[in-house]
């Protein structure tokens, strides 16, 4: 029998049928947001989802709930990145700073297919101010990726860690990339610059994760 893993353990790496169904999910996310875009989601209905995937209507509902749900996989991606990056952080790294960066590279598109992603995320959020099954599901993505970024966040700061603190820190970063990505879809600014999400999430970060004992991370603009 194998053991429990421990909180300070890092995250399992999800296997082959894992990967595949997250594959499937991700083509209904993409076909749902590209119907989203062209038709808002009132106008979308299931069926359109399911026909512009590629899947037949009950593997759609095999997977989620709603049309709305549908689109959870797409906002959930850009937290997935994030922990990645932070997990793969330099041992010793402030862990401070590693928010910082992992939030800069996650929220920086490096081309064009990140950018329509991330213009994306706007639409869906833009959306949701009018729908509030669209909303729950963002609010549901938020937390789901604050619990799984406690576990990362244990495992940068060390069995001596406060728990407190680490479920602070986890809760405050999480937030600052939620209220980050909230308050640039209200906005027309751009992928990059002072008001972009990168630039606002790094603000907030420095505010929320004021308490945590390390230094503010080097390098990131203000």
């Amino acid at each position: 029998m194998n053991e429990p893993r421990t909180p300070s353990s890092p995250p399992a790496q999800p296997s082959l049928t894992d990967r595949r169904k997250a594959a499937t999910q991700l083509d209904i996310a993409r076909a749902a947001m590209e119907l989203f875009t062209e038709k808002g989601p009132d106008a979308t209905t299931a069926e359109e989802i399911a026909r512009g995937a590629g899947v037949a209507l009950r593997t759609f509902y095999r997977y989620f709930r709603n049309k709305q749900d549908a689109v959870g996989p797409l906002l959930a991606s850009g937290g997935d990145r994030w922990r990645e990056l932070l997990a793969a952080t330099e041992p010793g790294t402030p862990l401070p700073q590693a928010l910082e960066s992992a939030a800069a590279a996650t929220l920086s598109p490096p081309d064009e297919a990140a950018e329509e992603a991330l213009r994306g995320t706007r639409t869906l959020l833009r959306a949701a101010q009018d729908d509030p099954a669209l909303r729950a599901v963002w609010y549901r993505v938020n937390q789901e990726s604050e619990e799984k970024l406690l576990a990362v966040v244990t495992h940068l700061a060390g069995p001596d860690a406060d728990p407190l603190e680490t479920r602070l820190t986890a809760a405050a970063a999480t937030d600052a990339i939620r209220v980050a990505l909230e308050l640039w879809s209200t906005t027309e600014a751009t992928t990059s610059g002072p008001d972009s999400p990168a630039a606002l999430a790094i603000r907030g970060l420095r505010h929320l994760t004021a308490g945590t004992g390390g230094e503010r991370g080097a390098g990131a603009d203000e």
